[in-house]
């Protein structure tokens, strides 16, 4: 686990600070208030851009943990299915014992004089908010692509400006990570503390899934490639 935080400390520094940012911002001001301010911001551009992005939760995934089993190591491969998998579990697990009211449903309960902001095209839902899924499966996927390619990274040596690529390549997995966080606050179908409760889940899976997957790394059943061993 120590190589994990030290390989991959801008992604998890940018998240921590994700965090606390959000934590403050719910402490210090009303759940209503908090959800107007981020989400009414809307523009045509956003509008079609984060509808759009929002749904590649839904089955980009899965392309890629399909593409890590056939293309990389098929212990890369599962261990990234495992968390996209165990995270979306223990989503729906907490959603539905929870069961907290969506925004469109708890503002027309709360603050009825409030129109929020909808977009074509988007099919709203009115319950099993907390914590968000999409945020989940954001987070939990560009994490252990963080994880998988500075790893991939920092054990080719030949590699020139490494720690350089891997800072960058962090950088980029986390803001692709934030965008899915914030549509799903931006299209009102969560509240910030849904989203930061489907950060936390994401990465926690994560990291999970890794402290039990990293005991396997010098099997030859993780090291194994599909199409490179049908090849040969």
């Amino acid at each position: 686990m120590k190589q994990l935080f030290k390989q991959n400390a801008v992604f998890i520094s940018l998240s921590l600070m994700l965090l606390v940012a959000l934590g403050l911002a719910l402490v210090c001001i009303p759940k209503g208030e908090l959800h107007w301010w981020l989400c009414n911001h809307h523009t045509p551009a956003c509008d079609i851009f984060y509808r759009y992005y929002t749904q590649t939760a839904e089955w980009l995934p899965y392309v890629i943990c399909v593409a890590l089993l056939l293309f990389g190591r098929v212990g890369n491969g599962l261990l990234a299915t495992s968390c996209v998998v165990m995270a979306g579990l223990t989503t729906q697990i907490v959603k539905h014992i929870v069961n907290a009211p969506r925004p469109l449903t708890w503002f027309a309960e709360n603050m009825p004089e409030i129109q929020l902001p909808m977009v074509d095209g988007v099919r709203m839902s009115h319950y099993f908010s907390f914590p968000s899924g999409h945020t989940t499966t954001f987070f939990s996927l560009f994490f252990v692509l963080s994880i998988i390619a500075t790893n991939y990274l920092m054990t080719n040596k030949q590699l020139t400006g490494r720690k350089t690529i891997s800072i960058l390549l962090q950088i980029v997995l986390f803001s692709l990570a934030l965008l899915g966080a914030y549509s799903r606050i931006y299209l009102s179908q969560h509240f910030a503390l849904d989203v930061f409760g489907g950060i936390v889940v994401g990465l926690l899976i994560s990291m999970i899934c890794y402290a039990i997957f990293m005991h396997f790394t010098g099997q030859k059943w993780y090291n194994y490639h599909i199409l490179r061993k049908n090849k040969a």
